[in-house]
């Protein structure tokens, strides 16, 4: 490989020479060429804001994911232009556990029912939590992360390249002071005209570069606008998922309430009251119910249709694995069963299925 040998020496002299300068400037021992009041006044509003856009960038980032290491993994990816595999966040992996617990306990019990509920919402409230992050990825992170490491970037490049022609200018300087001969000062006053032209000239570009980021602000502040209507809307929607939550658990208390609440079920034969009973769990719950003429009515009829549809009246806990828990109020199919005892229908709730009382149910038409 072929070497330039003058250039390379003209290029250690000159990082020679600039070493030289901007030690002796720090020591005080040499003066230095002061940028004007403007640009020192664009520097410094152009440090402060590459600064604090930083910080307000990283912060986002920790808000959208808390977790350092996940933080660093999705960075990578970026990196490498992946998308990073999709997990479920912390509110869908509790809406999972609370469906499944409900499942577990029964979703015709007002617990299980209530529990399939809130998981439900749990999870609706982690769609959103994720569709607002990747928004607030888009709209805001990525425009500060371009002006980051594409604007600051240039920036700094010029600004070095300022503070390098500064440097070799009062290095010029300090060379035409210490010359004594004729020739010698010739030299120094045509290498110091040359360094305060390019001086002058990156002065004049950097001035340029650092007026035209007044708009990075205007840009930047439609983003924090987009940011906040993108939070607006994420909790509206948090809002209306709560909401109507409290309302269904608030109906499922008031239920549950009135109906271990109640002595006496209207539905018993010739105004026989028929009183409460408590399981093994301690729940109060109304015993089997005895024959009546509406309740041999509602299993004629499902003899003669098959399968019917039915209306809980009370809510019931299953006594046994063959029977099935009822909610006041739900539907289900009932159906007849050949020498089931009289007072009990086989009833269905999507795949579960077990004997209830028919006297807790009422025939829909």
């Amino acid at each position: 490989m072929d070497f330039d040998v003058r250039r390379l020496a003209a290029d250690a002299g000159t990082l020679l020479s600039r070493a030289v300068q901007f030690t002796e400037e720090v020591l005080g021992h040499a003066e230095r060429t002061e940028l004007d009041a403007h640009l020192e006044n664009l520097l410094t509003k152009a440090e402060a804001t590459q600064q604090w856009t930083d910080k307000i960038m990283k912060q986002t980032e920790v808000l959208l994911q808390p977790n350092p290491n996940l933080r660093l993994e999705e960075f990578l990816y970026e990196k490498l232009e992946k998308m990073p595999p999709v997990r479920p966040n912390n509110l869908e992996l509790l809406g999972e556990c609370l469906i499944d617990s409900g499942h577990e306990f029964g979703p015709g019990t007002a617990y299980g029912n209530a529990l399939v509920k809130c998981g439900e919402v749990e999870k609706q409230l982690g769609s959103a939590e994720r569709e607002c992050s990747q928004s607030l990825a888009i709209n805001f992170i990525s425009p500060l992360r371009n002006f980051i490491e594409g604007d600051c970037t240039i920036l700094a490049r010029e600004r070095k390249l300022l503070q390098n022609k500064r440097l070799d200018l009062d290095a010029a300087k300090t060379r035409l002071k210490k010359a004594k001969e004729a020739d010698t000062r010739s030299t120094a006053e045509t290498e110091l005209r040359i360094s305060q032209s390019e001086f002058d000239r990156q002065a004049e570009m950097t001035r340029l570069l650092l007026e035209g980021l007044s708009s990075t602000h205007t840009h930047h502040l439609r983003c924090l606008t987009d940011f906040v209507d993108t939070q607006t809307t994420y909790y509206e929607q948090c809002h209306l998922y709560m909401g109507n939550l409290q309302k269904q658990l608030g109906s499922f208390s008031s239920v549950f309430c009135a109906n271990n609440n109640q002595p006496s079920v209207s539905a018993a034969p010739d105004g026989v009251s028929l009183p409460l009973t408590s399981t093994a769990s301690g729940a109060s719950v109304l015993p089997p119910p005895v024959p009546s003429h509406s309740s041999l009515s509602v299993r004629d009829l499902c003899l003669s249709k098959g399968t019917c549809k039915a209306r809980v009246l009370y809510n019931y806990s299953a006594a046994s694995s063959s029977e099935l828990s009822l909610l006041a109020d739900e539907e289900i199919t009932v159906s007849s069963v050949p020498d089931m005892d009289s007072d009990w229908l086989m009833g269905e709730r999507g795949d579960k299925k077990g004997k209830v009382p028919i006297t807790y149910l009422q025939l829909q038409s």
